[in-house]
């Protein structure tokens, strides 16, 4: 059966909470042939490390957070074990994903990195996060730029956009 919400593009990335991203990307790399080499890249202002590459055309990211307490420390402490943290959905418009799911009872939840609700712009497209949950895994909506938004935030950040 098929979702009939006409917001939902697809999958944009699955973000994983790990105790440690290199031990996550040596197993991926055993199991699954992802590349050794991948690299994790430090994020100091959301005080995590992330590991970034796809397999089957998504986009996986295994996340660990560079300080006790952190987003993610604090997610695995809580539930017990490392495990699948967000899914990330892209929507062909934000505001009309949100408008949507608030529809259907769901709140917004505070970005943890730039401690703003509701959409608004990070890096590759304007985000927002529900403070309600799917079977324990986060939701996030993602309104990609196009290529001249993406430019305009390369060249000025989040008022350029």
């Amino acid at each position: 059966m098929r979702s009939d919400n006409p917001n939902v593009q697809g999958i944009k990335h699955m973000a994983f909470a790990v105790r440690d991203a290199e031990a996550a990307l040596e197993a991926y790399s055993k199991y699954l042939h992802v590349p050794a080499d991948t690299e994790i890249t430090h994020f100091p202002k959301s005080g995590n490390k992330v590991a970034l590459f796809y397999l089957g055309g998504i986009e996986y990211q295994l996340c660990q957070s560079t300080a006790e307490g952190g987003r993610f420390d604090a997610w695995i402490k809580e539930r017990g074990a490392e495990g699948l943290h967000h899914i990330c959905y892209a929507v062909d418009d934000i505001d009309a994903a949100l408008a949507h799911a608030q529809a259907q009872g769901a709140s917004l939840r505070e970005c943890k990195a730039c401690k703003k609700t509701g959409s608004h712009a990070h890096p590759e497209g304007w985000v927002a996060f529900l403070d309600n949950d799917a079977g324990g895994i986060e939701i996030e909506f993602m309104q990609v730029y196009t290529p001249e938004q993406l430019k305009a935030w390369e060249e000025g950040g989040a008022e350029a956009v």
